[in-house]
């Protein structure tokens, strides 16, 4: 039986997931829990072919994974799992239909930065160019460098001190289709920049390092295009119809030894080498600029609720872990306390899966940064990827709560 899945498994999965937008009328996402260590093997390696759009990776057994499949798919999909012994439940009966409910409101002669709906990546470029223009004092922007498609990367920096006072990075965004995370972290940036009078102390002793999406092309694709599309957009392998690598596998610790594909049609491909994606390169020059005086990173996915620390690319611990563990609990006790928003915490590998090649597991093993986080936000599972507008301020308020708590650690740790 086991054979027949494998032979089965081989003929979904040659051709890859192409790059031409899925047709998502009818596409459902199915939830499957493995209870046995062979299934989860299985679906580990289906998802490394490519050919279906796995919402949660498989990380352990008896934990739930969500895979999307088309309505072309689906018989497949269905006849696959069973065959494994596994049960799907329909987590989501209709992709299209949540789409077109999550579908941004927003048109060409209403394009001011808001939090009532979804913003395109220009909005929220200008945005940032306007409050270093409002609040000279406060914040200041500078260009970066451009994307593999000619879009301008920009750091703001949040800080009233003195330069060399020690830093947090936050960035968002990394993953093209996770749009509540350039979201929730431009909410956060106004929450400390408009408001800054009453966080006069935290931005005198601590600077912000703030890039709300780092993955510009893979943003505007997911407008203009595929609004499930995960990756960058660069030319990896043309030859197969597929474009870009996940850059959340492409940084350059451990790159591409664990729970990474060399399948460029996959959407946890790690690209053809360390750092080929330019928009990392970027963010990585950033980081090393100001390694020496960084004590925080915070990177911004979803969907899962999990506040995470290093390691992804082993089950081993750092040996400061629970120095992250304690900082992760106070952050989340804040973070709940506003809505009652459940999260779990522990290392990457041991919360949700090994993944080697992710900006966290770099930030604290080369650039040296001490409190390295990587936070899934909401949900869990609901909504996945499509999270309607109106979650979004609750989402922000929350994780201000729990951001400002390692603030002001930072700050009571490190400050002058």
């Amino acid at each position: 039986m086991r054979l027949l899945v494998v032979l089965l498994s081989v003929l979904l999965v040659v051709s890859g997931r192409p790059d031409p937008r899925p047709n998502l009328h009818g596409a459902q996402v199915l939830r499957v829990v493995p209870d046995a260590s062979w299934q989860l093997h299985y679906l580990m390696a289906l998802q490394m072919q490519g050919h279906y759009d796995f919402w949660t990776e498989p990380r352990a057994v008896g934990k739930p994974v969500d895979i999307m499949g088309t309505a072309f798919q689906l018989p497949a999909l269905h006849a696959a799992l069973t065959q494994l012994d596994l049960t799907p439940t329909v987590l989501i009966s209709n992709v299209a239909d949540l789409l077109a409910k999550s579908t941004p409101r927003n048109t060409e002669a209403n394009r001011q930065m808001n939090w009532d709906d979804y913003q395109e990546y220009d909005v929220i470029q200008e945005w940032l160019e306007s409050l270093a223009s409002e609040y000279p004092s406060v914040c200041r922007v500078e260009d970066i460098g451009t994307s593999y498609e000619g879009r301008t990367l920009k750091l703001l920096t949040i800080g009233t001190g003195a330069e060399d006072n020690p830093g947090i990075f936050i960035d968002g965004g990394i993953h093209a289709r996770e749009w509540i995370s350039p979201a929730t972290v431009t909410y956060m940036i106004n929450q400390l920049v408009t408001n800054s009078e009453m966080y006069s102390e935290l931005l005198s002793t601590i600077n912000f390092y703030i890039m709300p999406s780092i993955n510009p092309d893979g943003y505007a694709y997911t407008w203009s295009d595929d609004r499930l599309w995960r990756k960058t957009r660069s030319e990896t392998d043309s030859s197969l119809g597929c474009k870009g690598a996940d850059p959340n596998r492409n940084w350059g610790f451990h790159w591409n030894e664990v729970g990474a594909s060399s399948n460029p049609c996959s959407d946890i491909y790690a690209g053809p080498s360390p750092f080929s994606e330019v928009e990392m390169q970027l963010v990585r020059d950033e980081i090393s600029k100001r390694a020496s005086t960084l004590k925080a990173y915070l990177t911004f996915h979803s969907y899962s609720q999990l506040w995470m620390y290093p390691w992804g690319w082993t089950s081993d611990l750092p040996d400061d872990w629970k120095d992250l563990d304690d900082l992760a609990q106070t952050a989340v006790d804040a973070l709940t306390a506003v809505h009652g928003t459940q999260y779990e915490i522990g290392s990457s590998t041991n919360t949700i899966y090994a993944a080697a090649g992710g900006s966290d597991d770099w930030a604290k093993g080369v650039a040296g940064v001490k409190y390295s986080y990587t936070i899934e936000l909401r949900d869990t599972g609901l909504f996945g990827f499509l999270l309607p507008p109106s979650l979004i301020i609750p989402t922000g308020e929350e994780t201000f709560e729990g951001v400002k708590e390692v603030g002001y650690f930072i700050a009571r740790t490190y400050g002058k």
